[in-house]
């Protein structure tokens, strides 16, 4: 893929919702920071992420903010988005922060009129415990902790829809989306392995961005892993563009 050509403004607005979007069970704000813990589920949720452009730290601060994931028992992780000082990221290269993941962050402008009625799509406004058992059940590793996501979606204090998919009278699909103040962010995109390559994720994904749109969101937003070409290609034919990249990093034991 091309370089991508950072929209500075577009990634904060996206970074400063997401914290809302996928809330961690505890968050931290230090300085131009957001330090979330969400028991290790998720990278985004268990890691410390700029919240103005040119976002720094000194020596005592990022010492402070190493010390309480360890307390937590985790990592120290670091999101190095568009939003952090350059300065920043070269001491931390030297601090043996490695790449864990690397994403975009992508958005699509919305128009109500052009929203479609999805054939099977249910949406309830909390996680109820079917949709929650469901995405637990289709995830791996860490993410199959029910428990753990509980304690994030259940956190949404915002507008939220959890979508699921039904096929053939089975659910074949989940996803969400949160909206707050004009956008919305779609996550949480899974289908069910044995029913891949039959359009479940776009129909999913569509259904959300018109749930959007009748929110009066102008704007959708969604994060994809930089190595998930097929996801990348299915948000770019639904009108989505990229708008940063970043990296999830770790500090190396």
């Amino acid at each position: 893929m091309s370089p991508v050509e950072t929209d500075l403004a577009l990634a904060s607005a996206c970074e400063t919702r997401i914290v809302n979007a996928w809330p961690a069970p505890t968050t931290l704000i230090v300085d131009d920071w957001v330090v979330r813990f969400a028991n290790g589920y998720s990278g985004r949720a268990n890691s410390a992420t700029a919240l103005r452009a040119g976002a720094d730290m000194d020596d005592a601060t990022l010492a402070f903010v190493e010390a309480r994931y360890r307390e937590a028992g985790l990592p120290p992780r670091i999101r190095f988005t568009p939003l952090m000082a350059d300065g920043l990221r070269e001491r931390l290269d030297a601090r043996s922060y490695r790449v864990e993941t690397a994403s975009y962050g992508m958005v699509a402008e919305l128009d109500p009129a052009a929203a479609a009625s999805i054939e099977g799509l249910v949406l309830t406004p909390v996680a109820e415990p079917a949709w929650t058992d469901g995405v637990a059940a289709l995830q791996t590793g860490a993410k199959r902790n029910r428990d753990h996501l509980a304690a994030i979606v259940g956190g949404v204090r915002v507008p939220a829809a959890f979508a699921t998919l039904m096929l053939e009278g089975r659910p074949a699909a989940y996803a969400m989306s949160v909206a707050e103040r004009g956008m919305a962010e779609i996550g949480a995109v899974i289908v069910d392995e044995s029913l891949r390559g039959r359009g479940l994720g776009k129909a999913i994904v569509q259904g959300l961005m018109g749930w959007a749109a009748w929110q009066g969101c102008r704007l959708a937003y969604l994060q994809v892993d930089q190595t998930n070409g097929l996801a990348h290609e299915l948000y770019r034919r639904l009108g989505f563009r990229t708008v940063y990249a970043y990296e999830t990093r770790m500090l190396a034991p």
